[in-house]
């Protein structure tokens, strides 16, 4: 076993897609029809996939991870990568005569570097080959301790059967969902996840832009009435809004409920009995970035690393997910520079 990996009461199994990262830093990112000279060219293993599944076992998780692989010298470098970490891989699959999946990334430091932002257009390859079909060995003997965590860069079909499959074992799901679609999914993704993990933009895609608006609100709210009971906004240096749902009979309550040094909760109350929407607030650690992809990743892993051990602990969870997301800013490369277990407990008990 692997030097980060600790003894959880339950997997984490990521469904998602492998890429490798082709990576150019320059001073500033293009505009559109402008060429912008960089430094050299860097490859990194990558696709949201897999940079969760090693975030999760970095993170102390028994992680693994159903692919689909090209037949190509990348496809083969980005499975050995992952066994490399521990991750286990005997769920993948070879798709013939098609190429793997690869991103191509700018990073642009901007007039500060503590602004670091990228770009990145993906050509998702055999990622784009999963099938539903190709999930019916890999997801067997689950427990309720397993977590399922997935993301948008394999075919819809596919995450759909993926969180159907796993939440009808009793095990706990993880719509991670990245990259934005662009519109709202079907209630049928929001109600088969038990945590969905949008960043800003994401969440405005599935609830609207304003996420402070009765209306936004109100569409969370709603999408917390199957399986769901939270939904995480991540918002890069800002942390993260908790929204989740609980049952209170004591009729409306006016204001803030609960006030932290570090956060606060609200609620917004509809009849006795109902469900009702409360929120939380997580700063995130205060770090100056040098490479902020694969950060949402590696909160993405490390929070069901974490759900894995923890079971229900949620607020866990996120200071957690918070504290590697953290780590990882602060380091070059997507899967390289996810932090391990120890080096997270030790983030959170410098910031807590």
């Amino acid at each position: 076993m692997p030097q980060h990996a600790a003894r959880p009461k339950g997997r984490v199994i990521v469904v998602g897609s492998s890429n490798t990262d082709l990576v150019v830093h320059c001073a500033r990112l293009p505009g559109p029809g402008e060429t912008v000279l960089g430094g050299d060219l860097l490859t990194f293993a990558g696709g949201k996939g897999a940079n969760q599944a090693v975030a999760a076992a970095r993170g102390g998780a028994k992680a693994h991870f159903i692919g689909a692989f090209g037949d190509d010298a990348f496809g083969r470098a980005r499975r050995a990568d992952l066994e490399k970490e521990g991750v286990d891989c005997s769920g993948c699959v070879v798709k013939k005569g098609v190429p793997s999946g690869v991103a191509l990334i700018a990073i642009g430091e901007g007039k500060a570097k503590a602004r670091a932002e990228n770009l990145i257009v993906v050509a998702p390859g055999a990622n784009r080959r999963l099938t539903p079909a190709d999930l019916r060995r890999s997801l067997r003997r689950l427990t309720d301790d397993d977590v399922l965590l997935v993301c948008l860069e394999i075919p819809f079909a596919t995450v759909l059967a993926a969180l159907r499959a796993v939440s009808r074992a009793g095990a706990r799901t993880i719509l991670n969902p990245a990259p934005s679609p662009g519109r709202p999914l079907p209630e049928a993704f929001l109600r088969a996840a038990h945590v969905i993990t949008p960043n800003e933009s994401e969440a405005a895609a599935l609830f609207g832009a304003d996420l402070k608006t009765q209306t936004v609100r109100s569409r969370m709210l709603k999408a917390l009435q199957g399986n769901c009971t939270s939904i995480v906004v991540t918002r890069g240096g800002k942390g993260v809004m908790h929204y989740y749902r609980y049952r209170d009979g004591r009729g409306p309550v006016k204001g803030p409920v609960f006030n932290a040094a570090d956060g606060i909760r609200w609620s917004v109350h509809g009849p006795p009995g109902k469900y009702k929407l409360g929120t939380e607030i997580f700063p995130a650690p205060k770090v100056k970035p040098v490479d902020t992809v694969g950060a949402g990743d590696c909160f993405n892993g490390c929070l069901a690393a974490r759900l894995a051990q923890d079971g229900l602990d949620m607020e866990g969870a996120i200071r957690f997910a918070l504290a590697a997301a953290a780590l990882k800013v602060t380091r070059h490369g997507a899967q390289a520079g996810m932090p391990y277990r120890g080096e997270i407990l030790k983030m959170m008990a410098k910031t807590q």
